[in-house]
């Protein structure tokens, strides 16, 4: 038998999940959750073999409970279930620990499989977010910028001209235009505001 705790914050969400898993001989439900940190709460009381974890909730969202739940009982197997399959909220919920990643339009008997797979200790995904996951690992690391790019962007940032960035640094405008055409094609965007604006969103200024 498998105990399975529902952590949503949506009472219809966890009605309808009790309603599909209550069903089931396979599994049990050993209760249930409304916010992250409550989870973390029921999750050391109840010792459930697998949680369903909503992603975005008020009061400890999902990412931060699983996290939570895991360094407590490593051994416990947590699947999120949601809406959102967005590349940032995937590689969040993988680094936190999580043993799958489903959406809430998964069927009843994939749900269920999925569940014995964790319990197994295996890897679930769904198809589109295994795609997604893929994709990402494949993509090249975004390109840094050498201290000397940093510098005139960080100049640029301030709204200094390219005569302006010279002139600070010591070095010609054409060399200042060079460095600017380094950093575009580092960035992958065009002009100087979106070369600003990604270096800012990467962490790179």
């Amino acid at each position: 038998m498998i105990r399975v705790l529902i952590v949503d914050d949506h009472p219809v969400v966890r009605e309808g999940l009790r309603g599909m898993l209550d069903s089931a001989p396979e599994v049990s439900v050993a209760g249930e959750a409304g916010s992250g940190d409550e989870a973390v709460v029921r999750a050391a009381e109840l010792r459930p073999d697998v949680v369903l974890m909503d992603l975005r909730m008020p009061a400890g969202d999902g990412v931060s409970a699983t996290t939570r739940i895991l360094s407590g009982r490593p051994e416990c197997r947590v699947i999120v279930l949601t809406t959102y399959e967005t590349d940032q909220d995937i590689i969040r919920a993988v680094e936190a620990g999580a043993a799958g990643y489903l959406l809430k339009d998964t069927s009843r008997a994939d749900l269920l499989g999925a569940i014995a797979a964790a319990a197994r200790g295996e890897t679930v995904l769904s198809p589109s977010v295994a795609t997604r996951l893929v994709s990402h690992l494949r993509s090249p690391a975004p390109a840094s910028l050498s201290k000397r790019e940093t510098e005139v962007l960080s100049l640029v940032a301030r709204g200094l001209t390219n005569a302006e960035v010279g002139k600070a640094l010591f070095i010609s405008e054409t060399t200042v235009k060079t460095h600017l055409l380094r950093i575009f094609g580092k960035l992958g965007v065009s002009d100087r505001t979106a070369a600003v604006t990604t270096a800012l969103e990467r962490g790179l200024l």
